[in-house]
């Protein structure tokens, strides 16, 4: 949405991907060179944990980027999903250290609370004057601050995080069974937010299974059409050749998700009988192509 927004005000937008070969890593250097390169850019945002990586950004790489030696600009750390993560991860306290840095928060993740469209910038004063002034008056309605305020009493606190203690659970299922499914490859990123990025495969891993667009469409489209379970294809994404991201469900939603997914790939094997993928093969090659041209 940060893109989509730029564009509706007329903004360039200036992508740095991430470190496709280390589990999504952000790279410090190569955004200060961009940085450096062209100084009219005023806002580095960055997302941590990522979607749909699900990886956290080293605080390391973030202090590399605070620390740009020229660039005057604001640096915008988004941690919809930092209440996924271990505790400890948040970076909301560097704004007394980093005046020019701004950590995000929501309600819409955790808390449930997506509804309400209400979040939180912690940044410095200067930073929070200048948001303030900004923003459209009473831009928050009574009965969403009723709600967050409820949200935010020691009872409710409690709701949430024995909620999200059950999320951690199923996560840590899903992490432990869906790599035992035929077809199903390698997890990409990280573990730190409520879904998993994980590859689909032309054929099982142990046949020379490799990543697959075409596959990953074919599930997609046949667990929501067909078994009624929704996970989302990023297979055009940076990195994420092959890949559903999958979110963490209820204890029976994710028993639905393992029985359909092994069903689903169980039939797209048995419906070919030459190897998945085959790039000899004018009918794969044209599904291929097709998944391709989706955009994510």
């Amino acid at each position: 949405m940060y893109a989509v927004s730029a564009q509706v005000n007329d903004l360039e937008v200036v992508k740095v991907p991430l470190d496709t070969k280390g589990s999504f890593k952000l790279r410090p250097e190569a955004i200060n060179d961009t940085l450096t390169s062209d100084p009219t850019i005023k806002i580095v945002y960055i997302c941590s944990p990522g979607n749909p990586t699900a990886s956290l950004i080293s605080k390391l790489d973030l202090k590399q980027v605070l620390e740009h030696p020229t660039w005057n600009g604001v640096v915008v750390l988004d941690e919809a999903y930092i209440d996924f993560a271990p505790e400890g991860s948040s970076m909301a306290e560097w704004v007394l250290e980093w005046p020019n840095l701004v950590v995000m928060q929501t309600l819409s993740k955790a808390f449930g609370l997506a509804g309400i469209r209400l979040g939180a910038a912690f940044t410095s004063p200067a930073i929070a004057g200048l948001l303030n002034n900004l923003k459209a008056p009473y831009n928050i309605s009574s009965p969403t601050s009723a709600l967050a305020c409820a949200a935010l009493q020691p009872k409710n606190l409690a709701v949430m995080q024995s909620n999200l203690e059950k999320i951690l659970t199923q996560r840590d299922r899903m992490l432990e069974a869906l790599p035992v499914i035929p077809g199903v490859g390698r997890f990409l990123g990280g573990e730190d937010s409520n879904f998993l990025l994980v590859e689909i495969l032309d054929k099982p891993r142990n046949q020379g299974g490799q990543p697959s667009n075409e596959t990953a469409m074919v599930v997609y489209e046949r667990l929501a059409e067909m078994k009624g379970v929704v996970v989302r294809f990023r297979g055009k994404e940076v990195g994420c050749l092959g890949c559903l991201r999958i979110t963490v469900g209820t204890e029976k939603e994710v028993d639905k998700l393992f029985a359909e997914m092994k069903d689903v790939l169980a039939d797209l094997m048995s419906e070919r009988d030459v190897a998945f993928g085959d790039s000899t093969d004018s009918t794969e090659a044209i599904k291929e192509r097709k998944a391709n041209n989706v955009i994510a």
